[in-house]
């Protein structure tokens, strides 16, 4: 009879570890990681390359994350097919193959024939172009992570394959991080596709070699069925969390995301911090189980969740006005609770290996159906944010459920542990102290569908593929009543009620203001020609007189619908007026040239401003459009970004001289605080003002030169 404990003849022989092993797994886990570090690089890479042909709106890039979405889950489909029902020598011809595929489309840098030439719906070009540039490379990075670490078990016995999703979650955040702060400011961005298409190249050896290895191993039969068999099977109530609780949680950062760019601050890369928390949940729970504890970060994302439900209305509530910033930190930290609520509970319902690459497809195909109900189903069936505010209710009965479950599971624990000495259940895991807690929950949720689902008179909202608009009633201090048009939750134009006062141009067009001086001085002439990138509702029409001509450049058809069924400024109008629906650097690269006296640059939707209506190329659109005496008035109002000297510099360029004109805030005329650059080929030619200044020569030549090819917000974010 043998001197060891029976139970030892059951536990599994280490295996040891050798310098062929650590020289595998370092192989490995180094694969995985180029691989999602190109991933997350390559979709910032590949939007700023055909974003100016696609009109910069941020649609775009909604319509390029839908794509890598979609293409990330049929690379994961993928993984898990070629795992279930190939050999391991099947699978290394497959990808081996499929490897030689990518190499042999490389570089990813798309072709300029892909620019549009109408103004269709650019989304199915955008989808097709990224298939034909990217696609097979983005497929191949996709199928990484779980079909190596299905092959690592194999190749690497005993060692848990589930550290390396939180490796290359480790990847996608330095790539997330490293592009604005090292990879943009420093190259172009053909220089940006040639290095990633480099990276490429050296993720194939790597990912080659450990495609080796794995086609090297061969598990017999008999051992494979006995191993599987004894692998539990996952149940269906399983998989069904393996799908919604990611679903949730990519919805939450999407509609986080759309919420704090288009409604809290609209600041330049502010979608990089909800992407980087998402990704760090995922890097905590799947790097340990003891760092989830749902007794703890349940019930405090139930508490967040209630806070940032509720900030239009509780801080006046205590009589605190919070800041930007403080409103920030409840949005973030509501989603990484939310993230770290359902990403925990994911980790604990991992199947084993055998399921592994089943259970990433379900995680995959979770975030596609996030993404999809926030990118295509929430802007053709909701006229508001409402995937937000759904968000925020299926977040809270997901993290109230886990919560009182944990907690009910820990007094439960407690009181068994202390059976023997005569303790007491807990109170919060008694039925009287579940039913108090569940009203709680109750009375909470009943109070976030109040704050979420109440919303204000509106005369008209609306929604399509550029986000969301309305128009509202409002009255002054004296009772005078006004109309407003809000994109997002920017003010885009304002117009008096009363029939006397109608005709008054306010915002950004107030008498004083640089497109008002700029229209003055050359309607020194009979008729003139004025042209305005960006139509708001219209108001720069009141300056037209009868043998003028305005011609209005608008993305957005919805905003031609506003101007001319809620608002006079254009029906009004005493000349001739055109409006061309489309992005206006396209429509302008394929006119004839208009011969423009004035042309009015203000086609800002926020304080994120599309960036390629800032370049050397659309300055050359907008000098082939003026007149040699013409002038080009340029709206740099910005609360976080100095764009004035960037202007100033695209316009010596070109031999331009400029001014600067700034207005203040005057609320008697609903009138905004303007900031703008005048440019013309003479300096005689430029509007006077008290106000007008000059920009220094030393920070004009300090200011970066943006071109399609290089530019970065960064460099321009306002210090003080």
């Amino acid at each position: 009879m043998s001197s060891k404990p029976e139970v030892l003849r059951h536990l599994p022989v280490p295996i040891p570890i050798t310098q062929t092993a650590v020289f595998r797994a370092t192989t490995f886990a180094s694969a995985i990681f180029v691989s999602a570090f190109l991933l997350f690089q390559v979709q910032p890479l590949i939007g700023k390359f055909i974003l100016p042909w696609f009109g910069g709106s941020p649609a775009v890039w909604t319509t390029c994350m839908l794509f890598f979405q979609v293409t990330l889950f049929l690379g994961y489909a993928y993984a898990h097919a070629i795992s279930r029902w190939l050999s391991p020598r099947q699978q290394r011809i497959v990808h081996l193959g499929l490897i030689a595929c990518a190499m042999a489309v490389l570089p990813i840098a798309p072709n300029s024939a892909w620019k549009p030439t109408d103004n269709s719906q650019p989304t199915g070009r955008i989808l097709l172009l990224l298939t034909t540039t990217v696609g097979l490379s983005y497929f191949v990075l996709s199928a990484t992570g779980p079909l190596l670490q299905t092959w690592f078990s194999r190749v690497c016995p005993g060692r848990s394959p589930y550290r390396l999703y939180s490796l290359s979650n480790i990847g996608s955040l330095m790539a997330l991080i490293s592009y604005p702060l090292f990879i943009e400011p420093l190259w172009p961005s053909t220089l940006q596709a040639n290095v990633w298409s480099g990276l490429f190249l050296l993720f194939a050896v790597l990912c080659g070699a450990c495609t080796i290895w794995a086609g090297e191993v061969s598990v017999p039969f008999e051992n494979r069925k006995t191993s599987l068999s004894l692998e539990p099977v996952p149940r269906i109530w399983q998989r069904a969390m393996w799908l919604l609780l990611p679903a949730c949680s990519c919805l939450m950062l999407l509609a986080t995301t759309n919420e704090v760019t288009q409604d809290v601050a609209p600041i330049p890369f502010l979608w990089v911090v909800p992407l980087g928390l998402y990704l760090l949940s995922f890097i905590i729970c799947f790097d340990h189980e003891a760092w989830y504890r749902r007794e703890i970060i349940a019930p405090i994302t139930v508490v967040s969740l209630v806070l940032v439900a509720g900030l239009v209305d509780w801080p006046d509530w205590i009589g605190v006005k919070l800041t930007t910033a403080q409103e920030l930190i409840f949005y973030f930290a509501a989603l990484f609770g939310v993230c770290m609520v359902c990403h925990g509970e994911v980790v604990r319902l991992r199947p084993s290996p055998k399921y592994l690459t089943e259970f990433y497809l379900m995680l995959s195909a979770g975030g596609a159906i996030g993404g999809i109900c926030v990118s295509l189903l929430a802007p053709n069936v909701f006229t508001t944010f409402v995937e937000w505010s759904l968000g925020l209710v299926v977040s809270f009965i997901i993290a109230a459920v886990v919560g009182m479950r944990a907690i009910y599971e820990r007094g439960s624990q407690e009181h068994l542990v202390a059976g023997e000495t005569g303790s007491r259940r807990k109170w919060y895991a008694t039925r009287p102290g579940l039913i108090a807690v569940f009203a709680i929950h109750l009375m909470a949720l009943a109070q976030i569908f109040t704050w979420q689902f109440t919303y204000g008179e509106a005369v008209y909202r609306g929604r399509n593929f550029y986000g969301t608009v309305r128009v509202n009633e409002w009255t002054t201090e004296d009772h005078e009543p006004f109309r407003a048009f809000i994109s997002g939750n920017v003010n885009h134009g304002r117009q008096w009620m009363s029939a006397e006062k109608r005709s008054q141009p306010t915002t950004y067009y107030g008498e004083g203001t640089a497109p008002a001086l700029g229209i003055a001085c050359v309607q020194s002439q009979p008729s003139v020609r004025i042209g305005v990138v960006g139509m708001g509702i219209g108001t720069l029409a009141s300056y037209v007189r009868p043998d003028d001509t305005l011609r209005f450049y608008e993305i957005n058809p919805q905003v031609d619908l506003i101007a001319r069924q809620y608002f006079n400024f254009l029906s009004d109008c005493r000349g001739q007026v055109d409006v061309v629906i489309g992005d206006a650097r396209l429509v302008l690269e394929r006119e004839a040239p208009n011969k423009f006296d004035v042309l009015v640059l203000d086609a800002f939707t926020s304080d994120a401003p599309p960036i390629h209506l800032l370049t050397k190329e659309a300055f050359d659109q907008y000098s082939r459009h003026l007149r040699p005496d013409g002038l080009l008035v340029v709206n740099v109002t910005n609360t976080y970004l100095e764009l004035a000297p960037v202007v100033a510099k695209l316009g010596n360029e070109l031999g331009w001289k400029s001014v600067r004109i700034r207005t203040p805030n005057d609320p008697s005329r609903l009138a905004y605080r303007t900031d703008y650059l005048v440019l013309s080929r003479q300096a005689s030619l430029l509007p006077e003002s008290p106000s007008a200044e000059s920009i220094p020569d030393d920070v004009v030549h300090a200011a970066p030169f943006w071109t399609d090819q290089y530019s970065n917000l960064l460099q321009v974010i306002k210090r003080d």
